[in-house]
C-alpha cells in the first residue's frame, strides 16, 4: 500500500512538472516598445536602420540577402514581456551584425518567423515563451539605402 502511494504521489508530481514545462505561449509584443528602452538604445546604436513588415524606407541601392535570426533566453523569473524583449534585442543584434558585416545600412521587411510561421506587422513581433525559456525568430532583408533628395 505504501509503494502505491509513492507511485502516485511520483507520477501526480511528474505530470505537474511536465505541464508546466511544456507551456509555450505565443504573444505580440511591441516593436517600439522593445526598441526605446535604454538598453536597447545603447547595444544597437544609430548605424544600422531597421524597417518592420512594410514601413517605408530609401530607395534600395544594394541588396545583401534576407538573413535569419533565432533567439532564446532564460525566463525563468521573468515575465513573459521581460523575457521575450531580451530575446527580441538579442535577435535584433544578430541583425544588426549581419548588416554591418555585409556592408549594408538597413534591415528591411524584417518579419518573425517563430516556428517558421512568418507573421508580418509594422508594429509587433511574435515571441514564444514557456516555463524556462522565451525565444524570438525573425527575418528580414539586408540592403544598402542610398541617400534620398531631401538628403542630398
Amino acid at each position: 500500500m505504501k509503494t502505491l502511494k509513492t507511485i502516485f504521489v511520483v507520477v501526480f508530481i511528474t505530470s505537474i512538472v511536465s505541464n508546466a514545462s511544456a507551456r509555450d505561449d505565443i504573444g505580440s509584443y511591441s516593436v517600439n516598445e522593445a526598441l526605446s528602452t535604454e538598453q536597447a538604445k545603447a547595444k544597437l546604436g544609430n548605424n544600422i536602420k531597421f524597417y518592420f513588415g512594410d514601413t517605408s524606407h530609401g530607395t534600395v541601392s544594394k541588396k545583401f540577402g534576407v538573413y535569419g535570426t533565432n533567439k532564446k533566453t532564460n525566463a525563468f523569473n521573468k515575465s513573459d514581456r521581460e523575457a521575450c524583449e531580451w530575446a527580441f534585442l538579442s535577435a535584433m543584434i544578430s541583425l544588426r551584425n549581419r548588416a554591418m558585416q555585409l556592408g549594408g545600412n538597413a534591415v528591411i521587411n524584417i518579419k518573425s518567423n517563430y516556428r517558421n510561421n512568418l507573421t508580418t506587422s509594422n508594429d509587433t513581433f511574435q515571441c514564444g515563451a514557456g516555463a524556462f525559456v522565451a525565444g524570438v525568430a525573425l527575418q528580414g532583408e539586408v540592403v544598402k539605402i542610398g541617400k534620398s533628395p531631401q538628403e542630398l
